[in-house]
């Protein structure tokens, strides 16, 4: 989680709001890393969880990151759920939970959906109060600003 937070520190200096991720292999090594970079891209699919697949899929050369572990500062959006559900993902570690829009156990629970053919793991809230002080930081500064 503390490389997912140096992530998040990231696309905070840069503008964007500060979520990072990382996304580790069977053996625990890092094969993806990503934070928000919505901003400088103007893309909407530039989410921390999504760079951080992206990244390691580029790694191992596949989509299927079967064995592999997804770890990011905030409860990841209906968005980010379904694409670590549709990469096989094994875990998801996330921080801080997002009652506004997380889809894994706040509002929604897309990846414990019984249709689905994929349910990864979740570990929920792992340095919760670091990973939502960011967060919390970076949104009064705005409206202050």
């Amino acid at each position: 989680m503390r490389l997912a937070l140096a992530e998040a520190r990231r696309a905070g200096d840069a503008g964007d709001v500060p979520v990072g991720a990382v996304v580790l292999d069977a053996s625990g090594r890092v094969i993806g890393r990503g934070h928000n970079d919505r901003e400088r891209t103007a893309d909407p699919t530039g989410h921390a969880e999504i760079v951080a697949l992206r990244a390691a899929s580029s790694s191992l050369g596949t989509w299927r990151l079967t064995g592999c572990a997804l770890v990011v500062t905030l409860e990841p959006c209906t968005m980010c759920a379904g694409a670590a559900v549709q990469a096989r993902v094994e875990r998801i570690v996330y921080g801080a939970a997002d009652p506004k829009a997380g889809a894994v156990g706040s509002l929604w629970d897309v990846v414990r959906d019984r249709r689905l053919n994929h349910r990864p793991e979740v570990i929920a809230e792992v340095l919760p109060d670091e990973c939502g002080s960011l967060l919390a930081e970076f949104f009064a500064r705005r409206r202050v600003g």
